[in-house]
């Protein structure tokens, strides 16, 4: 074979380039997150999403770990989300005893509720939250967590924990009253043939 000799040709050149640090960093620096006084009770991956009240649409917060931080001292929870890689929070708020875990509609995986003060961004704001997990066994592992750390933080402050099966719609109670009429009707006339048997 032989060799070219063309001068416009490209050549392969061999570059072993190396630079010396103009300083150099020797001193290791913490970076605190605030976590460390706070033991992981539940965590799993998931999608945030908060509802956009302008533009009424659903807008993603972030893909991240979820996780229920309980504080070692006051034994209150807290729900934190950071986003994967940049590990910017996306959701910093206490669980409190007015926040209902509605399950998203159209949706056996997803959760949606209000916080009334979410300090993810600055100030604190108001928010719908949405998540969504892998699958339902996932999601119902969050509900499970996040009620019992609802119960845990209600207990703490002494306010009353809430019942979840408790009837909220105007037919249910209606429904129950009848019910409970019905019952009442039963038991007078039980009362009334045992007074004519005497």
């Amino acid at each position: 074979m032989s060799e070219n000799t063309d001068a416009l040709a490209p050549r392969e050149e061999e570059t072993d380039v190396h630079f010396e640090p103009v300083i150099r960093l020797t001193e290791q620096v913490d970076a605190k997150t605030h976590e460390e006084d706070e033991d992981v009770v539940f965590k799993m991956r998931a999608k945030l999403f908060r509802f956009d009240s302008a533009s009424t649409e659903w807008k993603e917060r972030g893909t991240g770990d979820v996780r229920l931080l309980q504080h070692k001292e006051s034994k209150k929870v807290r729900l934190v989300m950071r986003r994967d890689k940049t590990l910017k929070v996306c959701a910093n708020h206490l669980i409190t005893s007015d926040m209902r875990l509605q399950p998203n509609i159209g949706s056996d995986r997803s959760w949606v509720w209000k916080v009334a003060a979410d300090y993810a961004e600055n100030p604190p704001t108001s928010e719908t939250l949405a998540i969504r997990f892998a699958n339902s066994d996932n999601a119902a592992q969050f509900k499970t967590a996040f009620e019992e750390a609802q119960k845990g933080n209600a207990e703490l402050s002494g306010t009353p924990v809430p019942v979840a099966d408790a009837p909220e719609e105007d037919e249910d109670k209606d429904e129950v009253k009848e019910k409970k009429e019905d019952e009442e009707k039963k038991e007078d006339a039980e009362k009334k043939e045992e007074e004519k048997k005497d």
